[in-house]
């Protein structure tokens, strides 16, 4: 598969007015019975292992050498990281014990606040709404500022579900970024159906549309678990952008090999397809979109997004320890 890159206005998204039944906190796991109790947080933790579309031919000339910054998530075949995940957040719960409550806000990153149960999810279990979230922010706040003529949108979790189950394309409209400039649209999916429920989702998958050519491309870590999820968005996105839509199912794509890394997955596919297929190429330039023949390091992957927080983090504690403000030490370390 190929797709036109176009002309590389940066489209960092903001916040976007939601209707209140699609802001509801969603975990994506497994459903833990109602009579059991949650896990105790930040519990020092012991690793273990995790429990149609048309055709075209697919150009070979596009670089797929990872950057430096993605190298410890996308490596060719048989290179994997076996170095153990650090968990920078553990002399910490050693210290407090349970006294931490998983909702108990970690950081707070522009528009998103990450949460002791998000570090936790992002640890070694499946990734929250707010894990992709922050990513996406991060991908916006530092990669996409390098190229200020990318007409490129990142849409949240939160915004790919009120696409795919509001019925009302009035209200959806009207809580969409306008798209009329935009090249290109990641799209988190999820098989979450039920928007009344808290906790709803078992499987993330990435669609990548390419306006410029009319084409959706769908990257499924879980051989088509999505499918219908995907194609469903493709429509919504088709009367969105008033242009119809070819829907590309990629078979090919990265597998992975438990059940909880479809999350990292998403993210690190996200960034390799937005800095080394989209950002890097020629405007104009026909790019391929394949991901056929490559690994993903989701264990390298949860290591490079801790690090990454962990070194926010610190930076933004640095930054209230410098406020005259008697709330400082109240509020969860910030970065804006």
């Amino acid at each position: 598969m190929a797709a036109a890159v176009g002309a590389p206005a940066a489209s960092s998204s903001s916040p976007f007015s939601v209707p209140s039944r699609f802001l509801a906190f969603r975990r994506h796991h497994h459903q833990q019975p109602q009579s059991q109790p949650p896990p105790p947080p930040l519990q020092p933790h012991r690793e273990s292992s995790d429990s149609s579309s048309s055709s075209a031919q697919t150009p070979s000339s596009a670089s797929l050498s990872p950057t430096p910054s993605s190298s410890s998530s996308i490596t060719k075949s048989g290179q994997r990281s076996e170095s153990r995940l650090s968990m920078p957040f553990r002399k910490m719960a050693r210290h407090f014990g349970d006294t931490l409550s998983p909702q108990a806000p970690y950081l707070s990153y522009h528009d998103i606040l990450l949460t002791y149960e998000d570090i936790k999810s992002l640890k070694n279990d499946w990734l929250t709404d707010n894990n992709i979230a922050f990513w996406e922010e991060w991908l916006e706040r530092e990669i996409l500022p390098k190229y200020p003529q990318a007409r490129i949108i990142l849409l949240r979790p939160s915004m790919t579900f009120l696409l795919m189950k509001e019925p009302d394309m009035r209200q959806i409209r009207s809580a969409l970024p306008d798209f009329s400039k935009v090249t290109h649209i990641f799209l988190p999916i999820n098989d979450a159906r039920n928007v009344a429920q808290a906790e709803g989702g078992s499987h993330w998958s990435l669609l990548l549309v390419s306006a410029i050519d009319g084409v959706a491309f769908h990257y499924d870590s879980l051989g088509g678990a999505n499918y219908a999820e995907a194609r469903l968005a493709t429509q919504k996105m088709s009367e969105i952008l008033g242009r119809p839509l070819r829907f590309h199912n990629l078979d090919d794509s990265p597998q992975q090999e438990n059940g909880s890394d479809c999350g990292v997955f998403v993210c690190i596919l996200m960034r390799h397809l937005l800095v080394k297929r989209l950002l890097s190429a020629n405007a104009r330039e026909k790019v391929s979109m394949s991901m056929a023949n490559k690994l993903i390091d989701s264990h390298g992957g949860r290591k490079e997004m801790l690090k990454i927080i962990e070194s926010l983090r610190k930076e933004g504690e640095r930054r209230r320890s410098r406020s005259a403000s008697p709330y400082s030490s109240k509020t969860p370390p910030r970065i804006e």
